[in-house]
């Protein structure tokens, strides 16, 4: 490792001790720190501030290649990274730099003179500070947790979005759908338009109840702007027009859903930003780690049986679980493959909600406690969980052994061909995957 990594990861662990806490919800801590900054945070090009509960990552790789595609320069900021902390900045184009990624933490450590600070809060301000110094045309911002307090919610963007919102992370928002509804509508402005996706009705009640309170133009789903497949296609429609664009290129129907989002996004920023060309190259170019990824290379790969498919997913809620197991019965539909799962989750998650749709889809789940984190389910605690939810099920010692079960089980039963195999539940755990395995 060189010195410049070695420092820029001490930096990372002295700032994860500042804070008792690893989410603490408020913004006077990342208000106090940006002022003696020098507010980097009032000097960014205009920002597309992406919130909700699934979806959010997608529609922030959408904006960016459809901003790309027009020759923009694109600040993106988006969590958790999968295997390096450098993923969460991206600098007009460019992942940042490990010299200036242990400049800026430094510059934030000294200016927070060892006050309480929670390591997001600490690493956004660092983010803005880059942002601030390089010259872009537009940044995409994505928010960590909830909205309201984010850290990030501390800009006047050019439009906010909205993905759908569904349970995650009631800790900190809250177990009713309305509440975590109007956590994530906390960052909607004054004046400032707002694109709402597919939403349930309370969630969308909720938020538009908050942007009409605002004043906040709305464009929202179903009812502003809508998108469907057809022949192979993606059809998009608002008050503009209709565009006939190719299929997005990340898979699974609701990346069309994700696809329009960002599109609606754009044409509605007052940036003029929604040229049809650009719409029509960047949603073939958009990529977005974890996100139904075929894996083709790595040890996971070689152990797996012959003819194996391998896709990996970071979903990790039910909703998400949901879209995941649509995309997996469309793949089947095209090509009749037996699906297995090997599965890790976070103690915080709802591992019972998240199989439910893969019962009576997938034949078997194969459960790993995620390697290295001590957050994690035990192998057996989720094979519990597996089949309280209806699936057979079995827990492995790691995700060699999970990939040796399943091979060992394709091998006696040569007649249902080679199997499909989706290695789901957690971003952490597709960060250690990934780390091997791309």
């Amino acid at each position: 490792m060189s010195l410049a990594a070695a420092s820029s990861d001490a930096i990372l662990n002295r700032l994860l001790a500042l804070h008792p806490k690893r989410i603490d919800l408020v913004l006077d801590r990342i208000e106090r720190l940006l002022a003696a900054l020098g507010h980097p945070e009032r000097h960014l090009p205009p920002i597309i501030h992406v919130a909700g509960t699934n979806g959010k990552g997608s529609v922030c790789a959408y904006s960016r290649a459809m901003l790309e595609a027009q020759g923009l320069k694109v600040h993106v900021y988006t969590s958790p990274h999968l295997v390096r902390f450098h993923e969460r900045i991206r600098l007009a184009g460019t992942l940042i730099s490990e010299d200036e990624l242990a400049a800026v933490l430094d510059e934030c450590e000294r200016a927070n003179k060892n006050l309480p600070i929670t390591f997001f809060e600490i690493t956004t301000a660092a983010a803005f500070l880059a942002f601030a110094r390089h010259k872009a045309d537009a940044l995409v911002l994505e928010v960590g947790l909830g909205g309201r307090l984010d850290a990030t919610n501390v800009v006047t963007p050019a439009i906010s979005v909205i993905t759908p919102v569904s349970f995650d992370h009631q800790e900190f928002l809250g177990h009713e759908l309305p509440g975590i509804a109007a956590e994530k509508a906390g960052i909607i402005k004054p004046g400032i338009p707002v694109i709402v996706g597919p939403q349930a009705d309370q969630a969308r009640d909720v938020i538009l109840r908050t942007a009409d309170s605002l004043g906040a133009p709305v464009f929202a789903y179903g009812q502003d702007f809508f998108a469907h497949g057809e022949h192979g296609r993606m059809v998009y429609q608002d008050d503009e027009g209709l565009l006939d664009l190719p299929s997005p290129r990340l898979p699974g129907a609701h990346q069309i859903e994700n696809a329009a989002t960002a599109i609606a996004a754009l044409r509605h920023a007052r940036q003029n930003w929604g040229r049809e060309r650009a719409i029509e190259d960047g949603i073939t170019r958009a990529e977005w780690p974890a996100r139904l990824q075929r894996l083709t290379r790595g040890i996971l790969v070689e152990l797996a049986p012959k003819g194996a498919e391998i896709w990996l997913d970071g979903g990790h809620n039910p909703h998400a679980a949901h879209a995941i197991a649509s995309a997996m019965a469309d793949f089947e539909e095209k090509s009749s493959k037996p699906l297995y799962l090997i599965t890790g989750m976070l103690k915080t998650k709802d591992a019972a909600g998240f199989f439910a749709p893969f019962a009576g889809l997938a034949r078997h789940a194969v459960t790993v406690t995620i390697p290295g984190e001590e957050a994690s389910r035990g192998a057996g605690e989720l094979y519990d969980a597996a089949r309280e939810a209806g699936l057979e099920a079995s827990p492995a010692d790691d995700l060699e052994d999970a990939m040796m079960q399943i091979s060992a089980w394709s091998r006696a039963r040569p007649n249902e061909g080679s199997p499909r195999i989706l290695i789901c539940g957690s971003l952490y755990l597709a960060g250690k995957v990934l780390a091997e395995n791309s």
